[in-house]
C-alpha cells in the first residue's frame, strides 16, 4: 500500500511499522504562529517541536501557517498545498536506522506574491500570537562591519514608500504591526530562528530601522513594545534530493512531493519571553533559558565555524560530503585543533561538557546515512563567515591569541572562490557576492596576495593586521604552492 499525502487524509492507515502518521484530529487547530521562510530546517526543528505538542494533546491553538515571501519559494506552495500541509520527516541514524512520521503542525500555506493581502491579514490577526524566521544569515540585510540596517537596498526603499505593496520580510512583517497597532490588537512576538549572533536583538534592530523609514515614532514602537527574544537552534538537516523521496516512496510507502531528512541530534534553546503567551515548547525537549548567548556561542563558533572549517579543504582535497572529508584524520585534527582556538572565546555553557560537546560534533560531522553535501556548507560564505568567524578572530588578537587555524579557515574560502579546483575542474561558486568574490580571489595570484581580504564590508581592517595576514598568508602560499593535503599535514604537524 502506498499512502499519498496529496489524496489521503492524515488518520486513513499506512502501512504497517513504516510511518508514523499524526494522531491527532487536525480539524480545529488554530493558527498561532505564522512562519516566514519555510525549508528544510524550519520543518525538521520548530515544526516537528509542534507536531510533538499535538501528539500531546497540546498547543491546539499553535498551528503553524506557513509564508513564502520570495519567487522560489513557489515550489514549497507547490510541494505543502496539494498535501494540507503533511510532509515526511526521516531520521538518519548512522548506524543505517531510519524513522518516519508525517508532520502535521502546518496547517496553511501561503504563497506571498499570489496575494499580499492575505499575508498581511493572517500576520495582523488576532489569533496570530508568534512570527518565526528563518529567512537566512542574509536576509537581515545589515552592514557585516558596523551592523547596521542597510537602508539603501532598493527592495528596503520600495517598501518603506507610503502604501507599499510589501515585497520584503521588513515590509509584511511591519506592515502587519502598524495594522495591529492601529486596531488596538497587542504586537505578536517576532522569534528568530537563525544563525545569527544575538539573533533575536538583530531582529529588533533591523525591524525597528525598517520602521523607522516610515514613521520614527512607529519605528520607536517597534524597538520597545515588540517582543524579539534571542534563539539557538540546531539539528544537521541536508538538501532534499529525488533519492530521499524514492527512499520514502519505496521504503516507508509514502508519496511526498517534498520529504525533509534530518540527523537524530535535535536541540533549541530559547529565551522565554513571549508577552502574548507561547506553546508550553519543554514539553518539546527545548531549553528555555534566561540567556541564550552562551550557547548560541557555542554552536555559531563550534559547529558552524567548523562546518567552514572542513568544507573548502574538504573540497579542495576532492570530497564532496563532509562525512567523507571528516573521516580524512588531516581534516578531522584540523577541525579539533580549530575548536581548541575557538573555546577561549566562549562562555561557560550551563550543563554543556565542551569537551564531550566537541567529541560529540564530530561525530555528527560522520554521520554517512544524513550525506550531508560539502557545496551546501560552501555556499552563501559571506553571509556566514564575516558573522560567525570574524567576531571570533578580533576577540582573539584582542586577547592576544593565536588565530592560526582561523586564517587557515579564510584562506581556503579564498582559494576555493577562485573557482577551479586543484585539477582544473570549475567550481561552481554559489554566493550572492560570487562575480566579485571570484574576481577578488583570482586577482590574488597576480601580485596582490591580500587581494581577498580587501573589503572592509566582509572583513573591516583584518588585511592591516599582521597577526591574521602572517598565517593567513601561510596557509594561502601552502594551498597554491602544494594543495589542500600537504598544507593540512602542514598546520596539523601530521
Amino acid at each position: 500500500m502506498t499512502l499519498d499525502l496529496a489524496t489521503t487524509p492524515a488518520d486513513d492507515a499506512a502501512p504497517a511499522g513504516t510511518v508514523e502518521l499524526p494522531p491527532y484530529d487536525r480539524a480545529g487547530i488554530r493558527t498561532g504562529i505564522v512562519h516566514l521562510g519555510v525549508g528544510g530546517f524550519h520543518r525538521a526543528h520548530q515544526a516537528l517541536a509542534v507536531d510533538e505538542l499535538l501528539r500531546r494533546g497540546e498547543a491546539r491553538e499553535w498551528g503553524i501557517c506557513g509564508v513564502g515571501l520570495m519567487s522560489g519559494d513557489a515550489a514549497m506552495r507547490d510541494a505543502l498545498r496539494p498535501q494540507d500541509g503533511l510532509y515526511t520527516l526521516v531520521t538518519k541514524h548512522a548506524d543505517g536506522g531510519l524513522e518516519a512520521r508525517v508532520v502535521g503542525s502546518i496547517v496553511d500555506y501561503l504563497f506571498a506574491p499570489d496575494d499580499p493581502e492575505a499575508v498581511l491579514e493572517r500576520l495582523a490577526h488576532p489569533d496570530t500570537r508568534i512570527v518565526s524566521l528563518t529567512i537566512t544569515e542574509g536576509g537581515y540585510n545589515f552592514d557585516q562591519v558596523t551592523g547596521e540596517f542597510d537602508v539603501t537596498a532598493p527592495a528596503v526603499v520600495a517598501d518603506a514608500r507610503p502604501g507599499a505593496v510589501p515585497t520584503t520580510v521588513f515590509g509584511y512583517v511591519v506592515e502587519a504591526l502598524a495594522r495591529r497597532r492601529a486596531r488596538g490588537v497587542p504586537p505578536f512576538t517576532v522569534m528568530s530562528c537563525d544563525n545569527v549572533q544575538g539573533n533575536g536583538a538583530k531582529a529588533r534592530a533591523v525591524f525597528a530601522a525598517f520602521a523607522a523609514l516610515r514613521d520614527p515614532e512607529l519605528g520607536a514602537w517597534v524597538h520597545n513594545a515588540v517582543a524579539f527574544p534571542n534563539s539557538m537552534v540546531d539539528r544537521i538537516t541536508p538538501v532534499t534530493t529525488d533519492a530521499d523521496r524514492a527512499l520514502v516512496r519505496d521504503r516507508f510507502g509514502v508519496e511526498d512531493r517534498w520529504p525533509v531528512v534530518a540527523e537524530p541530534f535535535f536541540q533549541w534553546v530559547l529565551e522565554d519571553d513571549f508577552p502574548q503567551g507561547r506553546p508550553p515548547l519543554e514539553h518539546a525537549g527545548v531549553q528555555l533559558v534566561a540567556d541564550v548567548e552562551p550557547y548560541e556561542l557555542m554552536k555559531l563558533r563550534l559547529l558552524n565555524v567548523s562546518h567552514q572549517a572542513l568544507a573548502y579543504l574538504g573540497w579542495l582535497s576532492g570530497y564532496r560530503y563532509a562525512h567523507e572529508a571528516v573521516a580524512d584524520p588531516l581534516l578531522a585534527r584540523f577541525v579539533r585543533d580549530y575548536m581548541d582556538e575557538a573555546t577561549p572565546t566562549l562562555r561557560p555553557v550551563p550543563g554543556v561538557d565542551l569537551g564531550e560537546y566537541k567529541a560529540t560534533l564530530v561525530e555528527r560531522f560522520g554521520n554517512p546515512e544524513v550525506a550531508d553535501t560539502l557545496a551546501r556548507l560552501c555556499a552563501e560564505t559571506s553571509d556566514r563567515i564575516p558573522k560567525w568567524l570574524v567576531p571570533l578572530v578580533r576577540e582573539r588578537l584582542r586577547a592576544g591569541g593565536g588565530v592560526t587555524r582561523s586564517a587557515a579557515i579564510v584562506a581556503s574560502w579564498a582559494r576555493y572562490a577562485e573557482g577551479t579546483d586543484e585539477q582544473g575542474e570549475p567550481i561552481a561558486v554559489v554566493d550572492r557576492l560570487a562575480d566579485v568574490l571570484v574576481a577578488r580571489a583570482r586577482s590574488q595570484r597576480d601580485g596582490d596576495p591580500l587581494a581577498f581580504l580587501r573589503d572592509p564590508a566582509l572583513f573591516g581592517d583584518l588585511v592591516d593586521e599582521p597577526r591574521f595576514t602572517g598565517p593567513y598568508l601561510d596557509a594561502l602560499g601552502s594551498l597554491h604552492r602544494s594543495g589542500a593535503q600537504a598544507t593540512l599535514r602542514t598546520l596539523t604537524g601530521a
